[in-house]
């Protein structure tokens, strides 16, 4: 059984414990739970891999405490000093080069001479981190290709007997991982939206951001920098079916008994569906995003549901991140096509 720890001063440390022995531990962000070792011990960090039957060529994240921690691995140009100076602790990953290739084990970096480093914004984590004194992976706490955590629950009901230990911090504020920004090339580029958006980068940098459109296609061969760039993501067993607003009279018409839908609360009203083969996104994008991952995870675990409808908003400011988790969960399923 995996212990639950209740977010206190004598969990976190005993979550220290258990990192410093080896062991691996959920935590919370403001983001997604993740699952963390000690990153500096090469058989700690094969444990999260076995734990969520991740594939070796995938790099983990590297969780800091702070820039300073950061610092002692990677090489941290005026750009990156310039996003921690705006963006840290929050929910931006920056893809920096090594100080060193072997300043991390291999199977954080999947060999690459780049790793993936973050400093979320939850107080409990970083204190986590600071009383390990070395940082932590921190990819998200799920079963690898499943929808993300967002809750303590959610973690139990893939790692429930996988992992030491969790740390029960609550729900998640976001909802959806980390934006991911390359800094280990000419041009910043944007690997994975987030809540921080290519625009604030921009912003910030004072010059152009590549913030591709679509997923990032690579070949089998190559191995990518950061997570969610090769493999399956955020995908339920359930088939799951993007609609948008123009789709809303053919999908009332053609929904079956054994279909769910999770919609804006606008949508919903004007469906008039049975309220216990619905999940509400709430009425902004900002909620319809805290709230995608747990309506996946819901209706995955109903037996009566055989595909699951998802409402696709405009793809701007967070509906970026939205979209690109949902494309991701429906593997390119669009209502009437």
């Amino acid at each position: 059984m995996t212990l639950v720890l209740k977010t206190s001063e004598k969990a976190i440390a005993e979550a220290a414990n258990i990192m410093a022995s080896g062991g691996v531990v959920a935590f919370p962000t403001e983001t997604v739970y993740g699952i963390g070792a000690d990153a500096t011990k090469r058989d700690a960090v094969e444990k999260v891999f076995a734990a969520k039957k991740r594939p070796h060529d995938n790099p983990l994240i590297v969780t800091v405490s702070n820039a300073e921690m950061a610092s002692r691995f990677a090489k941290l140009d005026w750009r990156a000093e310039k996003l921690i100076e705006n963006f840290w602790p929050g929910s931006l990953t920056m893809i920096l080069p090594l100080i060193d290739q072997d300043i991390l084990p291999d199977n954080v970096t999947a060999g690459l001479l780049t790793a993936a480093f973050r400093n979320p914004k939850n107080d409990v984590t970083r204190h986590l981190i600071t009383l390990l004194n070395n940082p932590i992976v921190g990819p998200s706490a799920n079963l690898s290709t499943k929808p993300s955590s967002t809750t303590a629950e959610h973690v139990l009901h893939d790692m429930d007997g996988r992992i030491d230990a969790v740390i029960d911090d609550g729900p998640t504020e976001i909802g959806v991982e980390s934006t991911i920004v390359d800094l280990s090339v000419k041009q910043a580029t944007i690997l994975r939206p987030g809540a921080v958006t290519a625009d604030q980068v921009s912003s910030v940098l004072g010059e152009k951001v590549i913030d591709p459109t679509g997923p990032i296609s690579l070949a089998a061969n190559i191995a990518p920098k950061a997570p969610g760039m090769k493999y399956r993501h955020y995908a339920p067993s359930k088939a799951v079916v993007i609609f948008n607003q123009t789709d809303l009279k053919d999908l009332k018409q053609q929904l079956k008994k054994n279909d769910a839908v999770v919609a804006l609360e606008d949508s919903l009203n004007q469906l008039k569906l049975d309220r216990r083969h619905s999940w509400s996104l709430g009425e902004t994008a900002d909620s319809a995003t805290e709230e995608l991952f747990s309506a996946l995870r819901f209706f995955d675990d109903q037996k009566d549901i055989q595909t699951i409808y998802v409402e696709s908003l405009p793809s701007e400011g967070i509906g970026e991140a939205y979209m690109n988790r949902l494309e991701k969960s429906a593997g390119g399923q669009h209502f009437g096509l």
